[in-house]
Parts: structure tokens; sequence; C-alpha cells
């Protein structure tokens, strides 16, 4: 195949793999050291894992048949939002995806691409491989391995796959006209809502560690908020699909409301925070929410509308995690890492601000390609009627209902065959009972596990040595059975935590 075709802009080619590469460097690891670095120590090895296998899980079932059903030809399940729900499920392996990419119910209401299918589909898959990743901030601590390993392919199929034709790939919302410019709606208001359905499935970590939910090393955090920020202007940058003047000002739109909501946080913390103190924790948190609010306006709006919807989000996200949080059923549902609020809803608040701030001068794609009717839209306060707004509102009741459902669904099947959530015994000990590993292993302990004895350091005291200094307990009080010395140097491990 000839490698320059004349279709193909390289410009354009390569401004879209390095955008979706840095979407993936916010996946692999920012987010794996984010959370890696907010948990508790005893948990870093479990989410880091979990992170680097859900990526990886989701790409193989993007390529084998979600894709499609987010970007091919629509699957005609009935009459009206049944027409245009999903996509037909179908690969992308073969010698086919070297072709021009088009998202075929878009062809005519935006300029042709000019790169190729294969682009498209990476570029794509970025996105789908972090939205499980962020919702596994609300079920950190407790879910079952093998149910994560078995639950994110499926959710990516029947939630992610239906969200991304919805609103992007051409369907139904999409022909209605509700915006969603880089997934607002698609991933965050969805991460947010599966998050806390997920949550509330599987019950809370145990009281000890909700009590003591202290972050483990908060440089390692502060390193994968930095690729999160950052990350984000291949994000933002990128959903423009060319390389021309509205993918730098999407881009500069993130990085206004990103700083204005920080900053915002850290003046509510001072000004009404539980110990009138900044932190750094909070700064984090208020970043995340421009960050996510941005997202569904960043192509949508002008500089001044990214202003406030920095400040307006940051504000609600403020109120939500310290207001509402504390009500009862906040209370009962343990979402560890409040991913409801800073995802769910900054998603929800960034989709509603387009409704009433989209400037209809600012999508004319004035860089590769030509002006195309119809693609411009206006918010409330540059139109004489509500319309986009309900649009918006629209679009989320359904995200919100339909991944609720897709993952209160999955995870009572699974539930039908398997434990969705470790046994207490290794929700007492962490890492080393799940994966025979610890973030930070002190000198001298030994990892015994699965019937071997792995030594982790032995600079201080041999394995026999270990075993004699373990307090004696009998086998029937040792988690899982196990035997005496096992339990003597998990005791003491847990009892760190």
């Amino acid at each position: 195949m000839n490698p320059y075709p004349g279709w193909l802009n390289p410009g354009d080619n390569a401004w879209q793999l390095v955008a979706a590469t840095l979407v993936g460097l916010m996946s692999i690891p920012g987010i794996a050291i984010l959370y890696g670095g907010l948990v508790q120590r005893k948990w870093a090895v479990n989410t880091m894992l979990m992170a680097f296998t859900g990526f990886s899980l989701v790409l193989v079932v993007w390529v084998l048949w979600v894709f499609e059903m987010g970007f091919g030809e629509p699957l005609r399940l009935g009459p009206g939002i049944l027409r245009a729900a999903v996509g037909i499920p179908h690969t992308i392996l073969g010698s086919d995806n070297q072709n021009r990419a088009s998202i075929p119910l878009l062809d005519g209401s935006m300029p042709r691409f000019r790169f190729s299918e294969t682009t498209l589909a990476y570029f794509q898959f970025v996105f789908a491989g972090i939205t499980p990743l962020l919702f596994l901030g609300s079920v950190i601590g407790r879910i079952n391995f093998k149910v994560w390993l078995l639950f994110v392919p499926l959710w990516s199929t029947f939630a992610y796959g239906v969200n991304a034709f919805l609103l992007w790939g051409g369907g139904w919302w999409s022909q209605m006209g509700a915006l969603d410019y880089s997934g607002g709606y698609v991933i965050h208001l969805a991460a947010g809502t599966s998050g806390f359905v997920a949550a509330a499935v599987i019950g809370p970590r145990l009281a000890r560690d909700r009590e003591h939910a202290v972050p483990n090393n908060l440089p390692m955090a502060a390193a994968g908020a930095g690729l999160l920020w950052l990350g984000w202007n291949g994000f933002n940058g990128g959903d423009m699909y060319f390389s021309g003047a509205n993918a730098s000002e999407a881009v500069l739109n993130t990085n206004l409301a990103t700083a204005v909501a920080l900053l915002t946080w850290v003046i509510w913390d001072i000004a009404a925070g539980p110990g009138r103190k900044p932190t750094f924790l909070g700064a984090v948190n208020g970043m995340i929410s421009g960050l996510v609010a941005i997202t569904p306006a960043a192509g949508f709006v002008n500089s001044f509308g990214a202003l406030v919807i920095g400040a307006v989000a940051a504000s609600l996200v403020w109120l939500s995690w310290n207001r509402l949080g504390r009500t009862r059923l906040f209370r009962r549902v343990d979402d560890a890492l409040g991913v409801v609020h800073t995802h769910g809803v900054a998603g929800l608040a960034g989709g509603l601000l387009v409704g009433l701030l989209a400037d209809p001068k600012v999508i004319v794609y004035l860089g590769n390609g030509a002006d195309v009717p119809n693609v411009s839209s206006k918010g409330w306060l540059y139109g004489d009627n509500p319309k986009q707004l309900l649009w918006q509102a629209g679009a989320a009741a359904t995200v919100i209902a339909w991944d609720a459902l897709v993952t209160f669904t999955i995870l009572r099947l699974l539930g039908l065959f398997m434990k969705l959530r470790m046994d207490d015994a290794t929700l007492a000990t962490g890492d080393v009972a799940a994966h025979d590993e610890e973030a930070y292993p002190d000198e001298g302990l030994i990892a015994a596990h699965s019937g071997g004895v792995h030594a982790l350091t032995t600079t201080t005291a041999p394995p026999a040595a270990e075993a004699a200094a373990a307090p004696a307990v009998s086998a029937s009080a040792a988690p899982g059975g196990n035997s005496a010395p096992r339990t003597g140097w998990r005791e003491r491990l847990s009892r760190k935590e």
C-alpha cells in the first residue's frame, strides 16, 4: 500500500497518534500511580495491577468488536432510539484498517478524516481504555480481582459501546443534537455512575480501612496527577480530529478551566473547609473537576466560557463532596476515591453548561478541511431558546440510567457464580495475600503464600528466625486457616496499616 495516499495528511495523522499516546499515558502510568499513591499502602500493588490489566482487556475487546459498536454501521433494533443505539459488532483486524477513516453516520456533517482507520481506532481506544480505570477508584480495596477481569470487557461492550455510539458515532442523541465534545458524558458521567452503583453492590471496605484511609505516597500521586493534567491536552486537543486552530483553542480552554478549578477548590477549602486549610488532595480534586467539566465543552465554548466552567464546576463538586457526601446515602455507599463527585458531578455539570455556553462561532474547522453546515451549536446564552440545554439534560439522563442498569446487571450476574469481593482475611492483609507482592516490602518479612515461601529480603533475619520470632497463633485462628508462622508476620504487617 502507498504509505502516503492522496487523502492522508501527515500532520493530522501524526497529531492524532501523539494525542492518543498522551491520553494513553494518562492511564498507564497516570491513573495507576495516582490511585496507587492515594490508596492505603497495603493496596498499592492491587490498584496498579488492576489499572494495567483493565487497560489491556479493553484493547483486546476494542479491536475485536467494541470499536465498530461505537463507530460503525448501526444495528437497527427497532423504532426511535433503538434504531440508532449501537453499531454492529465487528472486528477491525485485517488489511482493511489501512483505508481512510470514517464514521458512517457522520459523513456529510463534518470534513472527511485525513488519516487511516487504524489511527481512528487507536485514538478512540485510549478513551475507552481509561474509563474503567476511572471508576476503579470507587471499588478499590475490596473488589475480587477475578471479577474485575470479567467485568471490564462486559462493561466496555454493553455500556461504553452504547454510550459512544449514541453520542459520538452518529447515534440517536447525536442526531438529536446533544453535544459531548470529548467524553464528559461518555466517559466521566458513565464512570461516576457505574462506580457509585458498583460500590453499592459490592459493599464497603473494612470499617478500619474506611476510618484510616491515609494515602501511602503523595509525591507519587502528584506525578500521576501531573500526567493527567498535561495528558488532557491530547484528550481534548485530539478530539477535533484535525491539527488546526480549533485544536489549539480546545487545548487552551482545557488548561484555563483546570487552573481556575484548582484555585477555586483551594479557596473553598480555606473559606469553608473542615480545617480551613488548603490541602494537596483538595487541589488535585479541584484539578480533576476542572479537567472533567471542560471535557464535554472544550471544542464548543470560547475561553471565557472555559473560565466559567472551571469555577462553577469546582464549586459544585466541592459542595457535592463536602455537603452531599455527608448525607446518609453517600455515607452508606463506600465510593473510596469519590469518583461520583469528581467525575460524575463534574461531567454532568460540564455537559449541562455546554447547553448554556456553546458559542456558535467556535466549531467552524478553521484548520484542515472546510466549513461544514450545521456543525456549530448555540447555547442558551447565544440563542433564543433552551433547546440545546434540554438535549444535554436528556442525554445525561440516558447515560445515567443505562450505565446504572448495565453495571448492576453485570455484577449481579457475576455474583451468581463467584464472590464479588475478597474475603475478610485478604482484605485485612492486602497485597501480600492477594498477589504475593507489596509496594514497600519491609526487611526481614517473608512472603509465604499459595504453599510456597518467597523471601522478599533476608538482610536482617533468615526465614527460620522470622518464624521463631512470630507470635504463636493456632492454625484455626490464622487468616485463611494457614499456618502459625505465616500468621505472625501477617499480623504485624496488618497492624502497620
